[in-house]
């Protein structure tokens, strides 16, 4: 894994931390090392939820614009599938995850951002798609994830602006999803990972994959999505362990080992 990308492990919670001193500016590098901290969290069985977190001053102020500027298009042509690949990767870890937002996360860092289940914002953050300030238009899932988050209309309005909006707004538009002070985005974060550990792993992995592939299809496939792997959770020892302490002790108390 680069040395610009950190997964760190503690008490059941994956944080994947950015550390690309000053900004976190998405160079290649970068993002090759999320989309492999993002595969190592998905596989590893002691990591129940993940938290992407840039640190206390910035979450990712963009893509490193003087890595691309020279770029002709066939060399974007190919870095394009970079950019899609790792916010792929970010997107399928099949555990619930949260960006922890302080500072800025502007065109790439917000769309890494959106790669995320939840998003927590310091009061001091700064959000948006200024990729058409610099003629061109986000790259990395902006478009097609920030739309399908806040709507068409607002999506367009922040793309084709290039406007920053405060956390206060992201949270009024959907952008966000909770506002805390700058210092305590991390722990806001861990707060809300924290009763994923010990949870279903198997039902919350089917519970993503239900929500994020039928959100790409009609409903009535939506619905057979749902159908096969609602029933595909009968085979669990969770589902067993679940409904046998609902009979006998009532809801919320069941033990799971996430097979």
């Amino acid at each position: 894994m680069s040395e610009l990308v950190r997964l760190e492990v503690e008490d059941g919670i994956g944080v994947i931390r950015l550390d690309r001193p000053k900004m976190n500016a998405l160079n290649a590098e970068l993002q090759r090392g999320l989309g492999e901290a993002a595969a190592e969290a998905g596989r590893r069985d002691d990591v129940a939820a993940v938290i992407l977190y840039g640190g206390e001053k910035v979450f990712a102020a963009g893509a490193d614009i003087v890595e691309m500027s020279e770029m002709s298009y066939a060399e974007m042509a190919e870095h394009s599938r970079l950019l899609q690949g790792f916010t792929r990767d970010l997107a399928a870890i099949p555990k619930p995850t949260v960006a922890a937002i302080a500072g800025f996360a502007l065109g790439g860092g917000c769309e890494v951002a959106l790669c995320c289940d939840f998003r927590i914002a310091g009061s001091n953050a700064k959000l948006g798609q200024p990729e058409i300030l610099l003629g061109v238009i986000p790259g990395a899932g902006g478009t097609q994830r920030l739309a399908r988050l806040v709507g068409p209309a607002k999506a367009k309005d922040l793309i084709y602006t290039g406007r920053f909006v405060d956390a206060q707004e992201a949270q009024q538009i959907g952008l966000v999803d909770r506002v805390v002070e700058p210092d305590q985005v991390l722990a806001a974060a861990q707060e809300m990972m924290a009763p994923f550990v010990g949870g279903p792993a198997l039902a919350l992995r089917a519970a993503k994959q239900a929500v994020d592939s039928g959100l790409e299809v009609d409903l009535q496939t939506g619905l057979e999505i749902e159908r096969s792997l609602f029933a595909g959770l009968f085979a669990t020892n969770d589902q067993k362990a679940g409904m046998r302490s609902f009979m006998e002790n009532g809801p919320g108390k069941a033990t799971f080992d996430g097979t």
